[in-house]
């Protein structure tokens, strides 16, 4: 057993960045999400509960989590509609604050390192049963600076059912820890290929293809 180095040329290991944003709608294929800014990750739930007995702490108990994130954009796809409360009633019209409908979604960050910078790999994360709930909107008159106005989503998922582990909405593929076959074969699902249409695979079909040696 050899001592612990630290900072060994290779393993300054970092994450930058996100890109490949895909909305996944209830009907039809996936799209790319276009004017992506970022994806903050958060969780709900999560709690701690201290028990007693007799003056003495028992156990410390932690409540389930659920994922949730905030999105941030320049702009949505079209796609995104329905999951935005919005319903076209006739080519051009819309009307807002109807039911808004659950998306899946998929988006990259990238892994660096201290030797190639942030080309070593990256993750890709996949989000189930999405539900959006947008912020607020300011629409301010131009001036002689153009900024670009951003909108926020603050998204909750609902954890599909697993009876191998905890259920979770949130899926993360390593490129740097997959193999380059089950990785391949994971991308064409994602973003399509020359035959298949780009989808959401399921959570079942994720651990089937990232265990292709």
């Amino acid at each position: 057993m050899s001592r612990i180095e630290w900072n060994k040329a290779g393993e300054r290991f970092f994450e930058v960045g996100s890109d490949r944003g895909v909305l996944y709608p209830r009907i039809g294929p996936g799209v790319a999400w276009n004017g992506l800014v970022g994806v903050s990750e958060d969780a709900s739930g999560g709690e701690l509960e201290s028990l007693f007995f007799e003056g003495v702490k028992y156990v410390d108990l932690i409540s389930g989590e659920d994922f949730a994130a905030t999105i941030e954009a320049y702009t949505a796809p079209p796609e995104f509609g329905p999951s935005n409360g919005l319903k076209m009633l006739s080519p051009g019209l819309f009307v807002t604050n109807q039911r808004r409908v659950p998306f899946g979604l998929s988006y990259r960050t990238l892994i660096g390192n201290d030797l190639v910078g942030q080309a070593y790999g990256y993750k890709i994360h996949l989000a189930y049963n999405c539900l959006a709930a947008p912020s607020g909107v300011s629409h301010k008159t131009l001036s002689d600076s153009v900024a670009p106005a951003t909108r926020s989503w603050s998204i909750t998922t609902v954890p599909p059912k697993s009876s191998t582990f905890r259920p979770t909405a949130h899926l993360i593929v390593d490129s740097t820890l997959a193999t380059p076959a089950a990785l391949s074969a994971l991308e064409d699902i994602l973003y399509g290929n020359d035959i298949l249409a780009p989808r959401m695979p399921t959570i079942a079909e994720v651990i089937a293809v990232l265990a292709t040696p």
